[in-house]
């Protein structure tokens, strides 16, 4: 219940920022809430209904390659977005365009990480984003960016270059509020340390695409034989992979490092 409430109020806080912040500035948003921003100001389309209908493709897409659970919670997210941006008035409360894009990039960064925590995502590149990464070795942080810079670019040829830059701002300030909110990690290390090591590694596998390495512990007090499970995930996994863990073994020991750099293949192995 607290997980959908999350979602929910995520979802507003966006809803806020877009509308009372961004949009009255013409400063877009990263992913594809700026590609919708930019239909709704060239086009008679609604900021909410051209969100809503740039994401159904890519949820369907997503529904069967990134697991029921994310993508149920990430159509929750983007219905309550789309369906706010509709409802919601288009009007500016603040003046100055530079404390629009930060307040307003700011105010979206914190709704996206509330969401995050809530094991779901906002739509749009997210999802093509962690398709594409699981299908290759492409960095998902540098595919996100580059889809980015393409709001950026186009919001300049559209209307001006003062509007790319500041929306430039407010993805700027976006990503360093997800970073506080979600986690400040791109990429994390997870040991686990369970006395139920083959059901964990099963569990972990069948619902997280990521390679897993097991070893054999003993626990220094009480001697007994402890399972230890090594994994590589990415930030917008960790909530789910919490879950995953606590469902199995609630009293596992679970260590979460920062990764500075993976070398090799960091998605799970394909064997077909």
């Amino acid at each position: 219940m607290m997980r959908i409430l999350g979602l929910f109020v995520g979802s507003l806080i966006i809803v806020i920022a877009f509308n009372l912040f961004l949009i009255p500035h013409k400063v877009m948003s990263s992913g594809m809430s700026g590609v919708s921003m930019i239909l709704a100001m060239v086009t008679p389309i609604n900021t909410g209904l051209a969100n809503f209908l740039l994401n159904f493709p890519l949820l369907v897409i997503g529904f069967w390659k990134l697991g029921k659970k994310f993508i149920g919670n990430t159509i929750l997210s983007v219905l309550v977005i789309s369906i706010g941006l509709y409802l919601v008035p288009v009007q500016g409360i603040v003046h100055d365009k530079i404390l629009s894009s930060i307040f307003g990039g700011a105010l979206t960064g914190l709704g996206v990480g509330i969401v995050f925590r809530g094991s779901g995502s906002t739509g749009g590149f997210d999802i093509i984003g962690m398709i594409v990464s699981r299908k290759s070795d492409f960095p998902l942080g540098a595919l996100l960016s580059g889809m980015n810079a393409v709001v950026i670019v186009v919001s300049g040829f559209l209307f001006d270059w003062d509007s790319a830059l500041y929306t430039l701002v407010s993805i700027f300030v976006t990503g360093k509020v997800v970073d506080a909110v979600y986690t400040h990690h791109v990429k994390l290390t997870l040991m686990i340390i369970t006395e139920k090591g083959e059901e964990m590694r099963q569990h972990f596998l069948t619902n997280v695409y990521r390679g897993l390495t097991v070893m054999n512990g003993v626990g220094g007090y009480s001697n007994e034989q402890r399972s230890i499970l090594i994994a590589v995930i990415s930030r917008y996994e960790l909530a789910e992979v919490k879950r995953l863990i606590a469902e199995v073994d609630p009293s596992a020991f679970v260590n979460i490092t920062e990764t500075i750099e993976v070398m090799g293949l960091f998605h799970r192995p394909s064997h077909n």
